[in-house]
């Protein structure tokens, strides 16, 4: 007979635990609601292309029927062909979608651009705008309307897809909700980000090249838009993409939760190269590539217990990594940041302690050139503290002018420094911050 007590060791024994005690799941089935299944060897894949696909055309509406088809069907794969996209609107991800390009071959272009202004008052639970000049404007075109809010004065961004129209007058697929009336001087412009996800889950975008026509587009910021941008998504992973020459960020996300973003290019953008935005939990950046962007990675407000490691960052107008409100517990290691014009590394200043970027790791970095001669390595501003450089290099090879390796601001706290290499600057460290009596 078995002793019951070698039967129960037996038992656990041979069922793998959780890390909640619970026993692992080892067979999985699919079951209704239950996001944990089996890892199927064939998924539904829909192609789409110029010809010989799927789905045969080169615009938003193919790319976007794709998405909705493999969507109704639970997720899916959207193949994009080679070829080139002209898109009039925003490819609107869905969660569970996998999408593939052709690497360099396939090309998403943002179309030009046109802005008018409205032409009549419109209430926040209107659905439609009146346009002073409607030419340039289509049914289905991704649209921006912006303002001043007549009620506190700051600006009024809304984005909105036209869905039917009587001369120039144009009906919205969704309300306003914002008051757009005229002494606020409101405009309505094509403008949109080349793919949008919006509290969509487990998305995956892959060798693709997204091009945002910057020439011929007007601006919109990287809180709106972008080549990708994203708003309140979870476990999104972008690979291989290219996003480039966009009136705007390359890529954007805001309130999203374990975004990784590797081997990836954001090249000569506008705005900012990589911008993990507002609230976002956990990034992981790695082995990207950001190239003459204003700014090549911009921490938000509130990024936290993010890794960013082996990336390039070059040539950025203003900053190559700028990190401040409340980013805090973030690893910054192994990037190669050259050519920056004011500031390789920079801590923003914030508008008090508790707002500030406390508990980063900075390590073995190279930063190399910053290009105006009151540039600066490394420079932490504000009430900083608990920062930790550790084992970098600093270099800057012109003559060093008024150049500065390290600079610690006047309010600057704890700051451990060691093992970085600092040669070429006019002072390896300046030290401003106050003596304590």
């Amino acid at each position: 007979m078995v002793h019951r007590r070698t039967f129960l060791a037996a038992g656990a024994g041979a069922a793998a635990l959780a890390a909640d005690g619970r026993p692992r799941v080892t067979n999985p089935r699919a079951t209704s609601g239950d996001g944990v299944e089996p890892n199927w060897l064939e998924r539904l894949t829909i192609t789409v292309g110029p010809a010989k696909a799927d789905l045969s055309g080169t615009t938003d509406r193919v790319l976007q029927a794709a998405v909705d088809y493999a969507a109704r069907a639970g997720g899916g794969t959207v193949k994009i062909l080679p070829g080139t996209y002209t898109l009039r609107n925003a490819v609107y991800l869905s969660s569970g979608i996998r999408i593939v390009g052709s690497g360099a071959d396939s090309v998403l272009l943002k179309a030009p651009s046109v802005t008018t202004k409205v032409s009549a008052d419109s209430d926040w639970y209107d659905q439609e705008v009146t346009l002073a000049d409607a030419r340039g404007f289509e049914v289905g075109d991704g649209v921006c309307l912006r303002a001043k809010n007549p009620h506190h004065g700051g600006s009024t961004v809304i984005k909105r897809t036209l869905v039917a129209r009587s001369g120039n007058r144009f009906k919205l697929d969704r309300a306003l909700r914002e008051n757009i009336w005229l002494p606020g001087s409101p405009t309505v412009s094509t403008l949109f980000p080349i793919f949008s996800g919006d509290h969509v889950n487990d998305i995956v975008i892959e060798n693709l090249t997204l091009d945002g026509n910057k020439d011929h587009n007007e601006n919109l910021d990287g809180n709106h838009a972008g080549c990708i941008f994203l708003q309140d998504c979870n476990r999104v992973t972008l690979r291989g993409v290219t996003a480039r020459n966009y009136n705007g960020d390359g890529i954007s996300w805001q309130i999203c939760h374990d975004v990784v973003v590797e081997n990836c290019q954001s090249l000569y953008n506008t705005g900012l190269g990589l911008h993990p935005g507002s609230g976002s939990q956990r990034p992981l950046i790695r082995h990207c590539r950001m190239i003459g962007n204003d700014q090549g990675l911009f921490f938000c407000w509130g990024v936290k217990y993010g890794l960013a490691e082996k990336n390039v960052i070059e040539d950025s107008r203003r900053y190559g990594l700028s990190i401040g409100h409340r980013d805090t517990d973030n690893i910054v290691r192994d990037n190669d940041i050259r050519r920056s014009a004011e500031v390789g590394i920079l801590f923003r200043k914030e508008r008090g302690f508790a707002y500030n970027a406390h508990r980063n790791r900075i390590e073995n970095n190279r930063i190399v050139d910053v290009t105006k001669e009151n540039g600066v390595g490394v420079d932490v501003q504000g009430e900083t503290q608990d920062i930790a450089l550790l084992s970098n290099q600093i270099r800057q090879s012109a003559a060093p002018s008024q150049r500065i390796g390290i600079r610690l601001g006047a309010d600057a706290g704890a700051v451990t420094m060691t093992g970085n290499s600092i040669e070429g600057f006019s002072q390896a460290i300046q030290d401003l911050r106050k003596k304590k009596a």
